[in-house]
This record gives C-alpha cells, sequence and structure tokens, in this order.
C-alpha cells in the first residue's frame, strides 16, 4: 500500500509518499519520495495557495509512482480541539469541523483543511485520514488540562489546555516501553521532544496525563524562537504600559523569544558553540533552557507516580549530547545515572545511556511521524473497510 502524508504548514507544504506491507509495517524501502514546498502564498514565489502545492506535489510523483495509485493520504493537523480524540476518515463534515476550530491554531489549520479539499478534488476516491497533534493529550485528567480561569472562558470560548506533538509523543513512549521491556499499558514516564519546537509529557500507565504546552504551541519549555511560560501579566503591561498592540506581543513572544531572543541564534548547535567560547548569553540561555527542562521533568516524575523512564526524542533531543549531558547533570538528585560514553554517541537507533544502578532509566529514541502517520491512517482504513464502515468519520482507529 501507498500512503501519500501531508504536512501542511502556513506557507510550506512538507510530504513524503510512504510503502507499507500488508500488515502496514515499512517495506525495505518504506520512503518512495518526499520533498518540501515553501513560501507558499509569498509574493514572488510562484505557489499562490496550498492546491497549488499539491499540484506541484502530483508532477513531482508522476515519474515515481509509474502507473501505481496511491492507497491513501494521512494528514497531519495540529489542532483537534475537543472534537477530534483519535485520527478519523475524512467527509465533508471533519473538514468543516477543521475550519470551525481554525481561531484555535489559525496559522495551521486553515492550510490543512485547503489541502484536504484539494487531494479531495484531485483524486475525488482517495480515501483521506486526519491525525490530530492534540489527540493523544485527550486522556490527561481535568486538573492537568482546566486552568483556574472563569467557567465561561472554558465553556464559550475552549480555554484550556490542548497539548502538541502528540504523534510524536505516543509512537516514542510505546518505543520506550518495549526498550525497557514494559508492556505499554504499564509504562510510566516522561518524553521529551526536543526540536525547534519542544514539549515534555508525563506518560501514566501509557496514556498521557500532562503536557507543557498549553492552549497553544507557546507555553512550556524554552524553544529556538518561542518564549515557553512567562507570567501573563508582561503581555499586558507591554500593551499598556509600553506602546506594544496585541499582534506585536504575539509575533514577539513566537517568533524573536526563546533561544533566538537571548542569543541571537535559534540553533541550539550555534548556542552551545557561542557557550563554549564563553559568550555569556548564550551560557545563561543554556542554563535557562535545562533549569526549565529539568523542573518539568522533576514535576512529571510526580505526576506519574513514578518515572520508569526520561525519553529524549526529536532533532536536540536526538543529536545533541552536550545539552542532554546538562538536564541529566540536574537530575542527580533524582537518583539519575547516565554513562557519558553512551551519550556521546548518536547511533540513530533507540537506545538506553544510563548506568545500571540509576534509578530511572533514560533513553535516547528516534521519532518519526511520518511513519507514525502512515501506520494510523494504514490500521483506520484497514479496519474501516473490514467493518463495512465506508468514510465514516466517527470510526476510530484507537477505538
Amino acid at each position: 500500500m501507498l500512503i501519500l502524508v501531508i504536512n501542511a504548514g502556513s506557507s510550506s507544504l512538507k510530504y513524503q509518499l510512504r510503502e507499507l506491507n500488508d500488515d502496514g509495517t515499512d517495506t525495505d524501502n518504506p520512503v518512495q519520495a518526499s520533498g518540501l514546498i515553501e513560501r507558499i502564498g509569498i509574493p514572488g514565489s510562484g505557489i499562490a495557495n496550498h492546491t497549488e502545492a499539491l499540484d506541484a506535489v502530483a508532477s513531482q510523483l508522476d515519474e515515481i509512482l509509474a502507473g501505481r495509485i496511491i492507497d491513501a493520504a494521512g494528514h497531519r493537523v495540529v489542532h483537534g480541539g475537543e472534537r477530534f480524540k483519535a485520527p478519523a476518515i475524512v467527509d465533508p463534515e471533519v473538514i468543516r469541523a477543521i475550519d470551525r476550530l481554525a481561531p484555535l491554531a489559525p496559522l495551521h489549520n486553515p492550510p490543512a483543511a485547503e489541502g484536504l479539499r484539494a487531494i479531495r478534488d484531485k483524486w475525488p476516491d482517495m480515501p483521506q485520514v486526519v491525525i490530530f497533534d492534540t489527540s493523544f493529550h485527550q486522556t490527561m485528567p481535568p486538573e492537568a488540562w482546566r486552568y483556574a480561569i472563569p467557567d465561561t472562558w472554558y465553556v464559550d470560548h475552549g480555554i484550556r489546555r490542548y497539548g502538541f506533538h502528540g504523534t510524536s509523543h505516543d509512537l516514542v513512549a510505546g518505543k520506550t516501553a518495549a526498550l525497557i521491556g514494559v508492556d505499554r499499558a504499564e509504562f510510566n514516564g516522561t518524553v521529551l521532544h526536543l526540536g525547534n519546537g519542544a514539549s515534555a509529557t508525563a506518560i501514566k500507565g501509557g496514556r498521557s496525563v500532562d503536557t507543557s504546552m498549553g492552549y497553544t504551541p507557546l507555553a512550556g519549555l524554552v524553544m529556538g524562537t518561542r518564549s515557553g511560560d512567562v507570567d501573563p501579566s508582561i503581555v499586558t503591561h507591554l500593551i499598556t504600559s509600553h506602546g506594544y498592540d496585541a499582534q506585536e506581543v504575539d509575533w514577539v513572544l513566537n517568533h524573536e523569544s526563546g533561544l533566538l531572543g537571548m542569543t541571537g541564534h535559534a540553533d541550539m548547535r550555534q548556542v552551545l558553540e557561542a557557550a563554549d567560547a564563553g559568550h555569556r548569553n548564550s551560557r545563561l540561555a543554556i542554563d535557562v533552557a535545562t533549569y526549565r527542562l529539568a523542573k518539568y521533568v522533576g514535576a512529571y516524575h510526580v505526576a506519574v507516580g513514578g518515572s520508569h523512564a526520561i525519553t529524549f526524542t526529536a532533532g536536540i533531543g536526538e543529536n545533541s549530547a552536550p545539552f542532554r549531558a546538562k538536564v541529566l547533570d540536574r537530575l542527580e538528585v533524582l537518583g539519575v545515572e547516565y554513562d557519558h560514553a553512551l551519550n556521546m554517541e548518536c547511533t540513530g537507533q533507540s537506545q538506553l545511556i544510563s548506568t545500571p544502578d540509576s534509578s530511572i532509566a533514560v533513553a535516547v529514541v528516534p521519532t518519526d511521524e511520518e511513519m507514525a502517520i502512515a501506520q494510523d491512517t494504514f490500521r483506520l482504513i484497514e479496519r474501516a473497510d473490514a467493518w463495512g464502515q465506508g468514510t465514516d468519520p466517527n470510526y476510530s482507529v484507537r477505538a
């Protein structure tokens, strides 16, 4: 089976064509094609919208397909709100629901809906599945997702913690449980998805029970350009006392803060190099980022009733041994011990880097969101066909 995986950003479209076996596992050569189309809708780019971007993708795939048919498309969608608790097969109502959730993710949900419509128009018989960043976190208990705000703000406006990076956290939690020999349903731990965007998730009994990102992906950890947690009164103070408007503050917190705001560099590798060279602000930024991350790990150790493992994943988590070391050094108080030589290795495979005496296992586990989306798409389509569900959007692969 050939699955087209689509990840539509506000001005980009990332795609991957994956080949799966009849049981839904990867073939020996799973990635048949991949690509990234950027600057969509930006003057001079030549691509006005995501429909035109998908036309470009189709042209690129024609030669590779050589007459083969794409069996289904799986789409990453950032925000599913409370409506979508699992992947769903796409029909017109699902697309309308994603549109209605646009205020929760104004940069991401509209292009995702546009991509769904574009594939529907281009390949009307192709089944489509949507996989939401937020779905995995729908198992959080109310004490984790509820903010201490007026009830009407939640009831009328849906203001609550949603969480993101769910596909990655879900995949990596399962991989970690297998790595340490614990049944997924019994696994407790903390997964650290650390890239330009970063989030931590507390896993209890194999499910998300808390996560660092909130109503939007701005909350939580220090990121490449995002501030993470700040006192909300800072926003009102800047607006009322220093002449900023709401849009400007939002832009700065999302695009000009984090590592970039503190050091001038959004790339962790550059920040670490500058810190090693003695750049004071870079050293401070590393201290702030690792301190905040270690606080979340400690808090989530409590939230899950004792972690079996702490897992690093994504670009920084998988590849930056110096950053991992600076975080783990802060966790010695929890009885965490790690092997410095193993930590320096970047094998590209799931591995433990903790010592046998460590009170909590420490793992480095590669994530692969495209693989997870393709496999979820396969399972949902296959089960729906087997049960005669057709394109019923209420049928869930995880039900």
